[in-house]
């Protein structure tokens, strides 16, 4: 069976990007008609038709849109090929795609996108903000950054890349209510907000005097999977909530929130990036996380990038 012509594979990408036989054209230096003459050959090569076509619009068939992704795939390993052979100073090019934590990814990550796209003007970003733990390997992403511990995953490199202090704090109007905690075992009489996933429950550890690590055994009547919504709920009164310093730091200076028992040492929230085990790391990647090293980690203590 002949190979499908690779040029062919381009020009069907191009037109779906651009929405229109005429601009994919152009794209690739093509009229109309040599488009659409190559999308033909491809779907008759594939036996499938890949574009609904109408007077005034293109759409993708089940069958287009599972080739067009696996297009995208094909793209971004020859964008591997070429930082192979290109080397370690090559230009940052092609698509990055993220998975993030919500609050940190628009708090945090933003900023650092806005500087990174200024940059490298030849790069485009595509980001899942979610709290949702994505496959990374599955789901294609170049890269995901996380927020404390994760699980074991031989397909994935895993990096620290700062810490921020975790702060135990609570509304002034649930501690008017129920009472500031005075040491760590009253914790079991509040409520405290805790974060789970369908895969994932934080526990709350402090350091004791001599060094060793001890859990909190709070009451949790309330569980939820992203910190934006635990901070809401510890802002409704709701309870006491453990949260890193980027998500509460103006809530505390404001007096929204007030940090309890603060002579506790509470275990640091690291940030960690993850991605898939490779030889060489693409460009796009390899700047993405330097520049989160450089904003973030400075003197090993995570803060608000600058803007």
């Amino acid at each position: 069976m002949p190979r499908t012509n690779l040029n062919d594979i381009l020009i069907f990408m191009a037109v779906v990007d651009t929405g229109s036989f005429i601009a994919g054209g152009q794209a690739m230096g093509l009229s109309r008609s040599a488009a659409g003459k190559a999308v033909i050959r491809l779907e008759d090569r594939l036996g499938a038709r890949l574009l609904n076509r109408t007077t005034r619009t293109l759409s993708l068939t089940d069958e287009g849109r599972m080739f067009y992704e696996r297009g995208l795939q094909i793209l971004a390993s020859v964008d591997e090929a070429e930082a192979s052979v290109a080397g370690q100073n090559s230009t940052p090019r092609g698509v990055l795609r993220l998975t993030v934590p919500d609050a940190f990814g628009r708090l945090v990550v933003l900023p650092l996108l806005e500087k990174y796209l200024r940059v490298w003007p030849d790069i485009q970003v595509e980001v899942s903000f979610t709290d949702r733990v994505a496959d990374i390997v599955e789901e294609g992403f170049d890269l995901a950054i996380r927020i404390g511990a994760t699980a074991a995953d031989t397909r994935l490199v895993s990096r620290v890349i700062a810490t921020y202090k975790a702060r135990l704090c609570a509304s002034p109007s649930y501690l008017a209510e129920r009472g500031e905690p005075r040491d760590i075992d009253d914790l079991p009489v509040h409520d405290c907000l805790i974060f789970a996933g369908r895969n994932q429950r934080q526990g709350w550890r402090f350091r004791q005097e001599g060094g060793s690590w001890i859990k909190a055994h709070g009451r949790s009547r309330l569980r939820l999977d992203s910190g934006e919504a635990i901070r809401d709920a510890a802002l409704a009164g709701l309870g006491i909530a453990l949260l890193p310093d980027f998500l509460v730091a103006d809530d505390l200076a404001a007096g929204r929130l007030r940090q309890i028992l603060p002579d506790l040492e509470t275990d640091d929230a690291k940030i960690v990036t993850l991605y898939p085990d490779k030889r060489l790391l693409e460009p796009r990647v390899r700047r993405f996380i330097d520049l989160m090293v450089e904003e973030l980690g400075r003197q090993g203590q995570g803060t608000r990038p600058r803007r």
